[in-house]
């Protein structure tokens, strides 16, 4: 199964691009490895892109299971980011049912730590660093742009002194207002995720309201964050598409630079599927990365 998952995203890529280095260790918990995966263009641009793929926030068990960042949401949209020069990092996560929130939210951050310390190495600048992410992962790269991020500049570890803000972010069909998820299986995932069940309307100062708070993105939006391209269809029966639409208007009202695009009729994937309208995501995606990572 790996050597067929290597094969499919070696076929999505073109054929000069330089090798994909597999199993790159962004950091450790408890002895657990965190790993990404880094694709190198033929001619870099200069600026990287932290991918993370949709998997509800939870993995599989198994000793056989495949690590998030071997998804195959992306695999035929890396193409566009590296015929465009960037380099992107696809990361795994700790995930559920073995972790919960913030778990996962932190592992992001460290990736965008480890990246922005070792920029020289990839040869790409440290101060203007991109997140693009599907469905969970949306909600992650929605985390990075959204949450402060500063380092701690007493840590040992170097990464850990860095900033885990991005500067321009693509979040697909994601969640941003964690009490709001109230599709069947995304309220159940969410509850999974976060390890415990919405707050009741009345209980605004609950242990459950102050962590769905934090855990949404939207309850972070200030006028500092980098500029934000929200993509969802209109037809999601997991995420809903008011959620793009919540971010949106948070977004806008903090004088932050953003674009919706609805997908009419488009399900929950990074095909869309249902949708009456044919959409290039992954190039609106370059053209979001390009105007807004790359003007300076």
């Amino acid at each position: 199964m790996r050597l067929l998952i290597g094969f499919l995203i070696s076929c999505a890529l073109p054929a000069q691009t330089a090798t994909v280095e597999s199993n790159v260790i962004f950091g450790m918990h408890s002895g657990l490895a965190l790993l990404l995966d880094v694709y190198r263009p033929a001619k870099s641009n200069g600026y990287g892109i932290v991918v993370i793929p949709g998997s509800g926030w939870h993995a599989p068990m198994g000793y056989d299971a495949l690590p998030l960042k071997q998804s195959k949401e992306f695999v035929a949209h890396l193409r566009k980011l590296s015929d465009a020069g960037y380099t992107a990092f696809v990361i795994t996560h700790r995930a559920a049912p073995r972790f919960h929130y913030p778990d996962a939210v932190e592992d992001a951050q460290r990736a965008v730590r480890f990246v922005r310390n070792r920029a020289g190495t990839y040869g790409i600048r440290a101060d203007r660093i991109g997140a693009l992410g599907g469905s969970s992962g949306g909600h992650l790269v929605n985390m990075l742009g959204t949450l402060d991020g500063k380092g701690n500049d007493g840590d040992p570890d170097p990464a850990q002194r860095e900033s885990a803000k991005v500067q321009c972010v693509v979040a697909l069909y994601a969640p941003s207002d964690m009490a709001k998820v109230d599709t069947p299986f995304g309220s159940v995932t969410v509850t999974a995720f976060l390890g415990m069940r919405p707050p009741r309307p009345n209980a605004r100062n609950s242990i459950e309201a102050r962590l769905y708070h934090d855990a949404s993105p939207v309850s972070h939006v200030t006028a500092d964050d980098p500029p934000f391209l929200l993509v969802h269809g209109d037809a999601d029966r997991i995420v809903p598409f008011s959620q793009s639409e919540i971010m949106e208007a948070a977004l806008r009202k903090a004088g932050v630079p953003v674009k919706l695009i609805r997908v009419p009729g488009g399900g929950h994937g990074s095909s869309f599927p249902g949708a009456t309208e044919k959409i290039e995501w992954s190039g609106e995606a370059v053209a979001w990365f390009d105007a807004h990572l790359r003007k300076q």
